[in-house]
């Protein structure tokens, strides 16, 4: 069980959630929600005029809501926004949001009754995750769609998948005892203005993101040994004098991954001066993407820790101030610079697995076959990777910087920042569909080195990946294998790194 302290919530802690940890908040957080939901039962019982707690919404701002109304105010608020379309979100996407929106609501300036933080804690105690279609944002005010489609599940509306079931929300909430939630004054309007889901899927994007790259590392090394090539580009004195830190630890870890291995020690003195770019550029190109990784994740840490709804209360003097902190544009940057640098990782991949069925740079048999021209070997499997690496490319260009103005010019700039990391997470798939095909190239590569064995990091990877892609002696059927492997980095099980924190 992991405690929620809003501010203070680590990556590592996040990164746990969203590998299913169960999490509930603090009883300071508790406190504080308390506190803020005083804060705006004064509000309301002053009959002060304040934007989403007694008028209208956007441009309707200016129209106040009698008090016998408000609570169809915010009912009439969710169900209008529940607009969503197309494929629903990965269920531990929404379990996230649903996290995330808990650690913002805790700061304790959004209003809200503990009752609102019982309904979602719910939602996480009993597996039941909202259907929440993943079109519908373009990040700013906030996710409205997609956190209305998860607040309207609580109210009965829409659907639950429930432990792997999907079932009418008021049916699932009868399975979980659980009534139908009641919004009061500005709740509705807290619940729905937020970056959370923005968030959670560039938070999958980018631990995602993190299991490819520490697969492409092992990968990038095992394809170095397959070369024969030269472990002096990875020299730590080159590295320290350019003082870039990402360069400097992925040169490390190759360091290490190559250590001790028979086949690096028996060339040393071959007719091969230099290694292609994709090769020895390795520290450098990989350094450069580890940078952007490290940097996107500290601007989603702060992200998940944020209170981002609108209007936000400062209990302590009653106030209610309208701003912008809905605004994703934090979000959308840095989706965008994950999938670029995860573009770069795949792109590097597939050059590596083009050189090593190349017999002409790797001195291998064409296209890792024996008996080519009645096998074609990793012919079209190398082809596969270069078309992931082109859809790649296409989807890399940044979405942050579009935008198309909403609510009636109201919502003049958007930052788009959901569907940069919708793109983001779809790139990392992509990314680990071409590792998966060098992974296989290398170990082939490795094999044609016998007697000769590679480092002792490097077998147990060698391993892995033939306990699910044989040794190939002749043409097979290769997709399924593929797969499994690309899998199988999604998953994290073949590079035991983490490399963000």
């Amino acid at each position: 069980m992991i405690t929620l302290a809003p501010g203070a919530v680590t990556l590592a802690q996040l990164r746990t959630l969203w590998n299913g940890a169960p999490a509930r908040l603090s009883d300071d957080a508790l406190a504080d929600i308390d506190t803020a939901a005083a804060s705006v039962e004064r509000i309301v019982a002053g009959g002060a005029t304040v934007y989403g707690v007694n008028t209208g919404f956007g441009l309707l701002a200016q129209t106040r809501i009698p008090a016998d109304r408000l609570a169809d105010l915010q009912r009439n608020l969710i169900l209008s926004h529940s607009c969503g379309l197309g494929e629903p979100l990965p269920r531990a996407t929404v379990r996230l949001m649903i996290v995330l929106k808990l650690i913002g609501l805790g700061r304790g300036h959004s209003g809200v009754r503990r009752t609102v933080i019982d309904a979602l804690q719910s939602l996480l105690d009993a597996d039941a995750m909202p259907v929440i279609p993943s079109q519908g944002s373009v990040g700013a005010s906030g996710d409205l769609a997609p956190l209305a489609h998860m607040v309207a599940t609580l109210m009965g509306e829409g659907r639950i998948d429930l432990a792997g079931e999907t079932l009418p929300a008021g049916e699932a909430l009868a399975r979980m005892n659980r009534a139908p939630l009641t919004l009061g004054p500005k709740e509705g309007l807290a619940l729905i203005n937020g970056t959370q889901a923005s968030t959670a899927i560039a938070l999958d994007a980018l631990f995602l993101g993190e299991r490819v790259f520490a697969a492409a590392l092992g990968s990038g090394a095992m394809a170095v040994d397959a070369l024969k090539g030269s472990c002096a580009p990875f020299d730590p004195r080159l590295h320290e004098l350019r003082g870039q830190p990402g360069q400097i630890a992925v040169a490390a870890r190759l360091r290490a991954l190559l250590d001790a291995s028979e086949i690096g020690t028996s060339h040393h003195d071959c007719d091969r001066v230099q290694d292609p770019y994709s090769f020895r550029c390795q520290p450098q190109v990989m350094g450069a993407s580890l940078d952007l990784l490290v940097n996107a994740a500290r601007t989603l840490t702060i992200e998940a820790n944020a209170v981002t709804d609108n209007p936000i209360l400062f209990p302590s003097s009653d106030e209610a101030i309208s701003g912008g902190n809905f605004h994703a544009q934090p979000v959308a940057f840095a989706a965008d610079i994950i999938a670029m640098a995860l573009c770069e990782v795949g792109s590097l991949s597939e050059r590596r697995t083009s050189v090593l069925v190349d017999p002409t740079m790797s001195r291998l048999p064409a296209f890792l076959t024996d008996d080519g021209g009645l096998n074609s070997g990793l012919m079209i499997p190398q082809v596969t990777a270069a078309a992931l690496v082109s859809e790649n490319k296409s989807l890399a260009f940044p979405a942050s910087v579009d935008s198309i103005p909403t609510s009636a010019g109201q919502e003049d700039h958007v930052s788009m920042a959901p569907i940069a990391a919708r793109k983001a997470v779809r790139i990392a798939h992509n990314a680990a569909g071409v590792i998966a095909v060098e992974l296989i190239a290398a170990a082939q590569g490795l094999d044609y080195h016998r007697p000769l064995v590679t480092s002792p990091a490097l077998a147990a990877l060698h391993a892995r990946v033939r306990a699910l892609s044989p040794h190939l002696d002749t043409d097979r059927y290769w997709a399924d294998e593929m797969a499994a492997i690309q899998a199988a980095v999604l998953a994290g099980s073949l590079a035991d790194l983490t490399v963000l924190d």
